[in-house]
């Protein structure tokens, strides 16, 4: 009966519902003390994130503690506030209670990340380190094919708005959009937006209208759904006067316009590193694996023909008509 319980993945899926029916009739309950003791195992895997309100993150907890649950595992969820210092903190306090780590998206330095290896097993997502288990959610196609969608529509000078530096993400987006920029002869603008937020995107609109950018390609859904409030604001209107794209596709449908996004497959990134992490627990000398996840391209309705510019004195090009209090009928999606 035991195995069912800690490693049901030895089991047939048949054997495994019959004792946990006959547990369930019986009411036995595993005593985690009792196996801790016997297996050195606490029965526990800890998840550290950098920000549990970013819905990528929320989508990716789901599905990391649904894998876990499914394999007997309960999950202590550790939000380090994007800070490297407390993610330190976090994987040393709770590393007696638990028996591995899912690191996502870590802001650590690579060397403190091996110095925790060493002492529990862990496995990082969207962080590319050799001799570790890893997840790559791998964004490049599809903010290549966003690049091309804005080029196909006539935009000439795009923006990329990214994350901080320490963000594998926000590295590999960034050179796919500057990269694929140039190769369809585009201007390509970077923005710092710092902390992925809502605010952060809002912040951010002066410097993209200032820039000359018709369309803004977001390092996350959040970020993008504050550029297009942000743009609003100001009284322009997405798509007639802007195009955005956003990536994670979490809230994309949920705009307004809806949000063009490249999907990320947040809660599948979750749920194959929970699966590493706990094969390597039943592994005495697992194999270091990397899983790689590619994103798509999701169009919908916030992105659009570049709008037409206005002359300005000289023959100069003055930027976009700015929107009239209401939209034209056409506008309305």
């Amino acid at each position: 009966m035991s195995r069912a319980f800690s490693q049901p993945e030895l089991l047939t899926p048949a054997t495994v519902e019959k004792v946990l029916v006959t547990a369930q009739r019986l009411g036995y309950v595993p005593n985690q003390v009792a196996r801790a003791l016997s297996t050195g195992r606490a029965g526990n895997i800890a998840l550290i994130l950098p920000d549990v309100a970013n819905p990528f993150f929320s989508a990716l907890m789901r599905g990391a503690q649904a894998q876990a649950y499914k394999r007997g595992y309960a999950t202590f969820l550790g939000d380090s506030d994007e800070t490297a210092h407390l993610e330190d903190v976090l994987l040393g306090k709770l590393a007696a209670q638990v028996d591995g780590f899912v690191l996502a998206s870590p802001r650590l330095d690579e060397q403190l990340i091996r110095k925790h290896a060493a002492r529990r097993p862990v496995v990082v997502i969207n962080r590319d380190l050799d001799g570790i288990g890893r997840v790559l959610v791998d964004t490049t196609g599809g903010f290549e094919a966003a690049v091309d969608l804005v080029a196909g529509l006539g935009h000439r000078t795009i923006a990329y708005v990214g994350a901080p530096v320490s963000s594998w993400s926000n590295q590999q987006r960034a050179n796919a959009v500057a990269i694929t920029g140039a190769t369809r002869g585009l201007r390509v603008v970077e923005i710092a937006a710092g902390r992925p937020s809502h605010e952060a995107g809002r912040s951010c609109v002066a410097k993209l209208l200032e820039s000359g950018a018709t369309a803004a390609l977001a390092v996350d859904d959040v970020v993008a759904q504050g550029i297009m409030a942000g743009l609003a604001e100001r009284g322009l209107f997405i798509p007639r006067d802007f195009s955005v794209i956003g990536c994670d596709d979490i809230i994309a449908s949920t705009t307004y316009p809806p949000l063009t996004s490249v999907n990320a497959h947040c809660a599948l990134a979750g749920a194959n590193a929970v699966d590493l992490l706990l094969n390597g627990l039943a592994n005495p000398t697992p194999p270091i694996e990397s899983h790689v996840i590619k994103g798509e391209l999701v169009i919908r309705g916030s992105t659009g023909p570049a709008p037409a510019l206005v002359p300005a004195p000289g023959g100069r090009t003055r930027g976009r008509k700015v929107a009239p209090a209401e939209p034209d009928p056409s506008s309305r999606k």
